[in-house]
Parts: structure tokens; C-alpha cells; sequence
């Protein structure tokens, strides 16, 4: 655990210098950069983008604890069933060869050891799933959040919305947008 805590932060650093070379330099932020640095290193890309907004925009970085805390639960589930499934299969192995019982199943006849197995084989199969899912939402939430780095919300930009009568029967609504 230190030793990640200790990677982020060495790689938090040596982007954030990264990121003042950028802002010298007026750079464009690469999209490109931020889905790779998530993909190698979960979190990463969402520091990646925190480091290159402007100050004012900064809120990527409380993503990182909700993706390790989403990784954390759905590896520590994939775990558990795993080693759940196992050793319902040994038990089951034991059973049928030798016809011994272990004294934590021993409530349990054959055919519950059985669908206990399957039980837990799918719930192991949903786990990869969720881990999967987690690790690809972070990559593509790295890269969305990419591309609105530089994204312009400012007062500066309106849309007004009113009525037109181009005749006396035709009407319709006029927009205009304003860049000031």
C-alpha cells in the first residue's frame, strides 16, 4: 500500500511539473496522454487532468479514492469467491472419493454442495465483471474528462431564445448566440 501511495505521489509530482512546462509552453492537453496514464495506473489520468486545468476548475482529484475504493470492493469480492468455490469443490471431491465431510459443511448434502459451487462460480464471474467494469469506466471518465479541460463556460457566452413573425400568419422562435 505504501509503495502505490508512494508511486501516485512520485507520479503526481512529476506530472505536475509536466503541467507548469505545459502552462509555459501553452500546449494543447492530449486526450490521448490522460487515457493512458489511467489505463496504466488507475486514477492516473483523472490527476493528469486535475494538474492541466486552469486554477478556479480543479476537481478531478476525488475521483481517485472512489475508483481504488471501487477496485478494492469488487477485487475483494472476486477473492472471496473464488476461494468460496474452491473449497466447496475440495469438499465436494472429498465427498464423493473418500466420504469425508468437513465440519464446516457437514449441514450440507451433495446436491447443496453443488448448487453452492455454481452459486459461487457466478458470483466469481460477476466479480471480474464489476472489476472489468470499473477499471473501463475510469479509463473513458479520463478521457471525457480530457477533452473539457479546456472546455470555455464563461459569462462571456449567451444563448437568447425570443420570438420572430416573419409574416402576419408565419411565426417562429429566433436564436441568436453571442461569443463576446
Amino acid at each position: 500500500m505504501r509503495l502505490l501511495v508512494g508511486l501516485i505521489f512520485s507520479l503526481s509530482l512529476s506530472l505536475n511539473l509536466h503541467a507548469q512546462e505545459q502552462a509555459d509552453s501553452t500546449a494543447v492537453h492530449s486526450v490521448k496522454k490522460a487515457v493512458i496514464y489511467s489505463a496504466v495506473l488507475p486514477g492516473l489520468g483523472q490527476v493528469y487532468n486535475h494538474q492541466s486545468m486552469p486554477k478556479g476548475k480543479k476537481k478531478a482529484f476525488w475521483k481517485v479514492p472512489l475508483i481504488y475504493g471501487a477496485l478494492g470492493a469488487s477485487g475483494y469480492f472476486l477473492i472471496s469467491n473464488q476461494q468460496l468455490k474452491n473449497e466447496l469443490k475440495s469438499e465436494y471431491i472429498s465427498r464423493t472419493e473418500n466420504g469425508l465431510y468437513s465440519d464446516k459443511w457437514i449441514q450440507y448434502d451433495d446436491q447443496a454442495i453443488l448448487t453452492l459451487y455454481n452459486q459461487h462460480l457466478n458470483f466469481r464471474d460477476l466479480s471480474i465483471l464489476a472489476v472489468t467494469g470499473v477499471y473501463l469506466l475510469q479509463v473513458v471518465d479520463a478521457g471525457v474528462e480530457a477533452h473539457f479541460v479546456d472546455f470555455d463556460i464563461s459569462e462571456d457566452l449567451s444563448l437568447h431564445i425570443r420570438p420572430v413573425f416573419y409574416s402576419r400568419k408565419t411565426a417562429g422562435i429566433g436564436l441568436s448566440l453571442k461569443f463576446r
